[in-house]
């Protein structure tokens, strides 16, 4: 079988294993340019043309390197559409929505979004204003942000481990916010609620705090795009929560997929972008044991391909996020510990440290076997040397694109 690894694939062989594969059955691909220009033209809610004056300085949020959103695509559209509605270049910013990963460089800058690499500015989460309270949380955003009379935002509407699926107001809240708000959502008390959790978006938490923030900090209209094994499957604008709750339909029906239990082991595909380090790839090991439907025995392995360029990442969180699970003796004395409150960006630690403590997680094919070492899990230089035979196995060739239930 194929998985991903990086921008490719490897070839995996299981001769002695009992294999069973969950693919979603996908959707049909549609042209994004199009089909953005469209619903920009028929968005939810009012138009853009409703929410921006000609006079407007406007800031844009997008997404970074970490989530495969063709901003490229959805910046040319917005910015094409402010340009019909009187408002010029110098009166836009584009943000990028980093929250506490690292900054884009120059080029990568440049080669996402080419002609308006020159409009395209990295969020810094220290240079942050508050513009309110949501549940006694300071909403803390970007200042170029926070000042412009119109925000806008891009934003991939994909199963996400906390939100039930990322987008919408996520993009500004998280993506150009402060460590007030990064904090909360993303500390023990609230990631412990049983409503947050992969795949809801009704009585979820997290979802509600960052729809209720947004309507502080923005965005005033967003365009999202959701996606499935067969490329972009749909493409909505206009009013945030009506924009996620279209896609995420959308995404349900092109990535659900029905699967037993008592599963030995379960291979996770992640590939790039989110195989560049070790903080972003654990995202396939904890999106397949904190599902709504966790395929694995107690005891049980799961094993994620992934290349690990940067290492454990480069970004404040991705750092935090290493000297936690580096730190610790073992799973479970480190899950203990985090209960009681940890930095922004460390709460994948704590979120992984939660599966540890029943599984056992694998890395293989990495460039940093040691890392996988020293941050309490095992590498292997291949799946099949990470899976013991006569396992009974799950292949999720795309675990963070797979609702396994």
């Amino acid at each position: 079988m194929q998985l991903p690894l990086g921008s490719g694939t490897i070839e995996v062989t299981l001769p002695d294993c009992s294999v069973e594969t969950a693919v979603p059955a996908g959707g049909e691909s549609i042209d994004v340019r199009s089909a953005a220009e469209r619903t920009v033209a028929d968005p939810h809610g009012p138009p853009l043309a409703d929410a921006v004056d000609a006079s407007d300085d406007v800031a844009i949020v997008v997404t970074d390197v970490t989530r495969a959103t063709p901003d490229d695509v959805l910046l040319d559209v917005l910015v094409d559409c402010l340009r019909d509605c009187g408002v010029g270049r110098e009166q836009v910013t584009v943000v990028l929505g980093l929250g506490l990963h690292r900054p884009m460089t120059d080029d990568e800058i440049q080669s996402e979004f080419d002609e308006n690499a020159d409009l395209v500015e990295n969020h810094d989460p220290q240079s942050v204003v508050t513009v309110g309270q949501v549940d006694g949380v300071d909403i803390e955003i970007n200042r170029t942000v926070a000042a412009a009379d119109t925000v806008l935002a891009t934003g991939m509407v994909e199963p996400h481990q906390y939100a039930g699926f990322s987008g919408g107001a996520k993009t500004v809240v998280i993506g150009a916010g402060g460590e007030s708000q990064i904090g909360y959502t993303h500390g023990p008390d609230l990631l412990s609620q049983d409503g947050t959790r992969i795949g809801r978006i009704a009585d979820n938490p997290f979802r509600d705090f960052l729809d209720r923030a947004g309507d502080l900090a923005g965005p005033d209209f967003c365009i999202n795009v959701t996606h499935g094994p067969q490329g972009f499957l749909g493409v909505e604008a206009g009013r945030p929560r009506a924009v996620v709750r279209a896609l995420a339909s959308t995404a349900r029906e092109a990535l659900a997929v029905d699967v037993d239990g008592g599963y030995d082991a379960v291979i996770a595909g992640i590939g790039a972008p989110k195989d560049a380090n070790l903080y972003q790839a654990s995202r396939a090991a904890t999106y397949v044991a904190l599902g709504d439907h966790n395929p694995l025995h107690e005891g049980g392995r799961i094993v994620v391909p992934a290349v690990l360029p940067e290492g454990a990442g480069d970004g404040t969180g991705e750092q935090r996020f290493k000297r936690w699970l580096e730190s610790a003796v073992d799973a479970d004395s480190l899950f203990e510990t985090m209960r009681d409150g940890y930095e922004p960006g460390a709460q994948r630690a704590f979120v992984l440290a939660r599966i540890l403590r029943s599984y056992d997680v694998w890395i293989t094919n990495s460039q940093h076997p040691q890392l996988v070492a020293d941050c309490l899990m095992h590498a292997a230089d291949s799946p099949a040397d990470a899976i013991d035979s006569s396992s009974r196995v799950l292949v999720v060739p795309d675990a963070i694109n797979t609702l396994l239930q």
